[in-house]
C-alpha cells in the first residue's frame, strides 16, 4: 500500500497515554475518600507507566477491596481507591496513591446491574465516577413523568452508592465525523486508518451504517470504500475496506493546516487529557470522566463499555477520532449537548474495534 501526503480532508486517528482499570467495568478517580495522612512518597510516572502500574495492582486486587484508580495530571501519580488498609499498603508498596472509599467496585457493579435491570429508559446514561464512589445516572431532558419517577425510585432504592443528574441536552448518536464520508445521503467521519489482513481498510462508528454500504470521501463523489462489518447497538464500531487506491495516511486532521501522526492505540484513563477530530465542529479538547458508561439512545439502541468525556461533539462529528497525543483512543459515538453549551460526549473504545477485527492502526 502507498503512504502518501493525505490531503487534510483525509486523516485517520491520533491517540494519546492510557491506563488500564482495575476491573471491567468501572471508571475510576478519587472518591468520596477520607483524608489520609501521606506516609509514602508516591512515584512520578508517565500516563502509560501509571496504566501499567494499574493493569499490575489490578491482577493482584480484587473487585472486593479496590474501587477504580486514575491518573492524576497535576501530580503525576496513579491513585488507587482502597477500601481496606491491606489494599492500601498493597498500592503503596507499589509506588501508587492509595485512597479509602465507602464502596467496593463489586458493589458498584451490583449497582450497576440493578440499573440495567430495572431503568434501562431512553435517555439514560449510568457510569462510575471514582470521584464521589458513586454511580452517576444522568437523565436528558426526554425523561419525564413515569419514566422520571421510576428511575428517581431506583437510584434512591441504590443509597450512597448512587447519583441522579439532569442533562439540559438529549442522548443522541452523532451522525458524521473526523475526515467527512459520506454514503447514500449520510455523512459521518473517519475514524482512524487500520490494516486487516495487509490490506488498508479505517474505523468509524457502527450507527453511521450497514455491512455492505459504499463510502465515498466527497458528498457525490465514487466510493472509495466498503463497509465489511457494523457493531451498533451494543457497541457502537464499524469497519471499511478501501476499494480503489487512495492517501491513507496514519494521522488526523486538525483542520489548521497540520494533522497529528498515529502511532499506536491506547485505553483511556479517567483524568487522561483528549483531543476530538471531527468534520462538523473540528478539533475541541477535553478530558476523561468515566469509562464503561451505558448510554440508552432509545428505540432499544443500548451501547455499553462506552468512554465518558467533556468534550463536545455534535451531528456530523460521529465516528471521529478521540485521541492523546500520538495515540488512538476512542471513535465518537453520541451524547448530549453542542460546541456552544457543552455537554457529554461518549466514545467507543478503539482498542476493542481492534480486537474485533484484528487490525492493527497503521
Amino acid at each position: 500500500m502507498k503512504h502518501r501526503r493525505i490531503p487534510q480532508r483525509r486523516a485517520a486517528i491520533a491517540g494519546g497515554a492510557v491506563v488500564a482499570l482495575l476491573g471491567a467495568a468501572v471508571t475510576f478517580q478519587t472518591a468520596n475518600a477520607s483524608d489520609d495522612v501521606q506516609q509514602f512518597e508516591a512515584r512520578v510516572l508517565s500516563v502509560q507507566a501509571a496504566g501499567n502500574l494499574a493493569s499490575t495492582l489490578g491482577s493482584r486486587l480484587g473487585e472486593t477491596d479496590a474501587a477504580g484508580a486514575y491518573y492524576d495530571a497535576d501530580s503525576r501519580t496513579l491513585v488507587v481507591n482502597v477500601v481496606d488498609e491491606a489494599a492500601a499498603e498493597a498500592v503503596r508498596e507499589a509506588g501508587g496513591e492509595a485512597r479509602m472509599v465507602e464502596h467496593s467496585l463489586a458493589e458498584l457493579k451490583g449497582a450497576r446491574k440493578a440499573l440495567k435491570d430495572r431503568a434501562t429508559i431512553p435517555g439514560t446514561s449510568w457510569t462510575v465516577d471514582p470521584v464521589t464512589n458513586k454511580v452517576v445516572v444522568t437523565a436528558d431532558r426526554t425523561v419525564k413523568g413515569a419514566s422520571w419517577e421510576k428511575l428517581t425510585q431506583v437510584v434512591k432504592g441504590l443509597g450512597s452508592k448512587a447519583e441522579l443528574k439532569r442533562s439540559a441536552g438529549t442522548f443522541t448518536p452523532f451522525v458524521a465525523g473526523g475526515d467527512a464520508i459520506h454514503t447514500g445521503g449520510g455523512r459521518c467521519s473517519l475514524g482512524f486508518n487500520v490494516v486487516k489482513d495487509g490490506q488498508p481498510h479505517f474505523l468509524t462508528a457502527g450507527h453511521c451504517g450497514d455491512a455492505g454500504s459504499a463510502w465515498s470521501d466527497r458528498q457525490g463523489g465514487s466510493a472509495v470504500g466498503t463497509m465489511v462489518d457494523s457493531q451498533f447497538p451494543g457497541d457502537d464500531f464499524a469497519l471499511v475496506k478501501y476499494d480503489r487506491e487512495v492517501e491513507h495516511p496514519s494521522a488526523v486532521n486538525l483542520y489548521d493546516g497540520g494533522s497529528q501522526r498515529i502511532a499506536r492505540a491506547a485505553e483511556a484513563t479517567v483524568g487522561m487529557k483528549v483531543t476530538r477530530s471531527g468534520s462538523t465542529t473540528q478539533v475541541h479538547e477535553g478530558e476523561v470522566t468515566g469509562l464503561d458508561a451505558t448510554v440508552n439512545y432509545g428505540n432499544g439502541q443500548v451501547v455499553e463499555g462506552l468512554i465518558q468525556t467533556t468534550v463536545c461533539a455534535e451531528p456530523g462529528d460521529s465516528g471521529g477520532s478521540l485521541f492523546s497525543g500520538d495515540a488512538a483512543v476512542g471513535l465518537t459515538s453520541g451524547g448530549s449537548g453542542d460546541c456552544t453549551a457543552g455537554g457529554t460526549t461518549f466514545f467507543q473504545p478503539v482498542t476493542e474495534a481492534l480486537a474485533r477485527y484484528g487490525a492493527q492502526i497503521g
